[in-house]
């Protein structure tokens, strides 16, 4: 399916600013102070975002938390805390983190706006999908509405250091803010409410303009320090985050049993491999290929 028969389904669906906006969820990673929470989750009602994921926080959402939260406290409410970011991923099918800076093995930079250009990009395309699958519109709303629609995930580090090389790799894109070179660091909550605001802007002119907000935007967009390839979508959905990491291990413990690399040093071994494997953006019948294929390898 090329791009142009995608736009013009997604747009027969009409999706809301709501709609495109519950798809999107912010992870804070090892929050040292509660009040950041809190900051944040206003930050995020602000800008019409909803869904909260707290990974292992060193201290729990606490009457600070509340008070800093004002009008978003119900964020707090149903945020969802977890042990590991693994696990707070498992099930997102496009991850972003927020980086003042290159890192080690560094993915495509993009900006908030090409950010939110692709998360859009992404839901009608993962939406356009059910339409030729289900060929009915109704079906299709039903299924939006449902735990099956795009999962999207910005992930914000911790207040101090920000996050570790291991889990920027986790992410597709890192996004960086336009800031003063001598201090481009900003505080989490602000960086919350910086990116969610360009995703803001861009989720109203995006669902009054589906089919036309290529075109539209070429001029505002900044050419990123690497080439960036958008998230295709081929014939089947795309695979999550927790099946390219699992694809990622049965490869390395595959080399390692093969004697291609060494258990004891890896290096940079898994992280060269996710990010090829997000590069290739696998589907789930090439990912049913990959698994079947490694599975003989490994037992021969």
């Amino acid at each position: 399916m090329n791009y142009d028969s995608s736009s013009t389904l997604a747009a027969t669906v009409n999706h809301t600013v709501s709609d495109y906006l519950s798809c999107v969820q912010i992870i804070m990673v090892n929050t040292t102070l509660p009040a950041n929470i809190g900051s944040a989750a206003r930050a995020m009602h602000t800008m019409g975002l909803s869904r909260l994921t707290v990974v292992d926080p060193k201290l729990p959402i606490d009457e600070t938390s509340v008070s800093h939260a004002a009008g978003g406290s119900d964020l707090l409410s149903s945020a969802t805390i977890t042990p590991t970011l693994e696990s707070a991923i498992a099930d997102c099918q496009l991850v972003f983190a927020a980086s003042s800076r290159s890192r080690h093995l560094p993915r495509p930079v993009v900006t908030p706006t090409q950010a939110a250009k692709i998360m859009f990009d992404f839901i009608d395309k993962q939406t356009a999908l059910d339409v030729a699958d289900n060929n009915e519109n109704a079906k299709l709303r039903e299924n939006f509405q449902s735990t099956n629609k795009p999962n999207i995930a910005i992930l914000f580090g911790r207040e101090d250091r920000g996050l570790t090389n291991e889990e920027l790799a986790y992410a597709d894109y890192h996004i960086q803010i336009d800031a003063n070179p001598a201090y481009p660091v900003l505080n989490v909550a602000s960086a919350v409410q910086v990116i969610a605001s360009f995703i803001f802007a861009y989720a109203q002119t995006h669902a009054q303009t589906t089919n036309n907000s290529l075109d539209n935007d070429k001029d505002a967009t900044v050419q990123p320090t690497l080439d960036v390839h958008l998230r295709q979508q081929w014939d089947e959905p795309a695979i999550s985050q927790q099946q390219l990491q699992q694809l990622t291990q049965r490869t390395t413990e595959l080399m390692v049993q093969r004697g291609l690399a060494d258990s004891e040093n890896l290096k940079s071994l898994p992280s060269r491999l996710s990010r090829l494997g997000s590069r290739l953006q696998l589907d789930q019948k090439e990912y049913q290929l990959l698994s079947a294929l490694i599975a003989k390898l490994a037992k021969d």
